[in-house]
């Protein structure tokens, strides 16, 4: 019992039973090496999906757990189907499903999710005897790869396939330092700050493109359809966020045309107590010598000169984000998805587009307001009580000398003089 304590306890720390026990285990009477324990949480990273196998006897107590407890990913993704005789739980997704984040960097494509264990009471009972665990899970995948010199070989692929391969491009929104040099480290905020935004499309071996940010909404959530929501980015590139008391807007000249930045004036909603927002943004291509226009464009808004003005291209074509109707339909890319009206491949002219989430942002001056508020209003509190402790010790302590005086009083009466004295 006290050996399974320490494992339980061990796990908590530590994060897993085979940290707290890596030496090998000897049997007592035979003196023999035993086989030591495989991990609680086992992770493979194949082609084209994520395979996990989680151990029943996750805590190394003998104790084992519910399948139905386990669940991976934000979307809370079920394990397969286990045997009676099973003494591990499965799970085998995709890499892009069960709402796993995917990040870009300069050599590898990193895939991260979480494995959750959300115990439940069992029957009538309203008690728990294991704990939730979150077990964070990376799959990195290299970008970069050996070439040889060797002759190339006949290939039997067909030229489409060939080119379809090629076509495929990686789009990516990270959040930046100020100075636009490297990735930013921690994604925390104070209310006032600014958000430095950069979209980016890695083309490989494809022809030169220019990137658009074509709407960018900010939620509470990685799903961008929940409520309440915020639009920064509308109309097909207008960067509508700097019409109010905002600044936002986007850079110019652009650093290449694979690449467009923009700030972001941070924000928290004002109805919600929670201090983390998530960005969306639906990113497009175009072909770097196509002239940008209404439909493919990237317009911010000068409070200054009271105007819109383009990164690149004519002047006119953000004049349309006066009206909000740029483009044939002439509606916010939201509404169009929510409604169920995608628009068209040949009306949107692009030759591939995808949508990319950031976040969470922390803001942490929306807690530190309610520190201050706590603050500056406890002090009067605390002296008003003061007040009262101080005002109902005087009167008792009068209350008392009055009562005790009088029994003085009345227990030595006082003898008047006689005449003959």
């Amino acid at each position: 019992m006290g050996l399974s304590c320490r494992l339980f306890v061990c796990f908590l720390l530590c994060g897993g039973p085979e940290l707290c026990n890596p030496q090998p285990v000897w049997h007592d009477e035979s003196q023999h090496l035993m086989p030591s324990k495989p991990p609680a949480v086992m992770v493979e990273c194949q082609e084209d999906q994520l395979v996990v196998t989680v151990s029943k006897d996750l805590f190394g107590t003998g104790k084992l757990i519910r399948p139905a407890d386990l669940t991976l990913g934000p979307d809370n993704c079920e394990p397969l189907l286990p045997m009676d005789t099973d003494t591990v739980v499965r799970f085998e997704v995709g890499l892009h499903a069960c709402g796993n984040s995917v990040q870009v960097t300069d050599d590898a494509l990193v895939y991260s999710t979480s494995l959750f264990h959300n115990p439940r009471p069992v029957g009538n009972l309203s008690i728990l005897r294991t704990n939730r665990v979150e077990v964070p899970i990376e799959c990195r995948y290299p970008r970069q790869g050996n070439v040889s010199s060797w002759a190339i070989l006949p290939t039997w692929v067909p030229f489409r396939t060939t080119m379809f391969s090629e076509e495929k491009l990686v789009f990516s929104l990270r959040l930046m330092e100020e100075n636009w040099s490297a990735e930013k480290t921690t994604p925390t905020f104070q209310l006032g700050d600014r958000a430095h935004l950069q979209a980016q499309v890695h083309t490989g071996s494809h022809v030169p493109l220019r990137v658009f940010v074509d709407h960018c909404v900010a939620t509470l959530t990685p799903d961008w359809n929940t409520s309440p929501y915020h639009t920064i980015v509308d109309f097909h590139g207008c960067l509508v966020d700097g019409l109010t008391d905002a600044s936002s807007a986007f850079k110019a000249p652009r650093p290449g045309p694979e690449t467009l930045q923009f700030t972001v004036d941070v924000f928290h909603f004002a109805n919600d107590s929670r201090n983390t927002i998530y960005i969306t943004c639906h990113l497009k291509v175009t072909p770097v010598d196509r002239v940008p226009d209404q439909i493919s464009k990237a317009c911010s808004f000068s409070k200054s000169s009271n105007r819109w003005s383009p990164v690149e291209g004519p002047v006119d074509i953000c004049q349309c984000c006066n009206k909000g109707r740029c483009g044939v339909s002439g509606r916010s890319r939201r509404l169009s998805h929510l409604e169920g009206q995608s628009v068209p491949r040949s009306r949107r002219h692009v030759t591939e587009e995808a949508d990319v989430t950031v976040g969470p942002l922390i803001f942490l001056g929306k807690t530190r307001d309610h520190g201050v508020e706590r603050s500056t209003s406890s002090p009067p509190s605390v002296m008003l009580g003061l007040g009262l402790a101080t005002v109902v010790s005087l009167t008792l302590a009068t209350i008392i000398l009055g009562f005790t005086g009088r029994r003085r009083a009345a227990s030595h009466p006082v003898c008047p003089a006689s005449a003959s004295q």
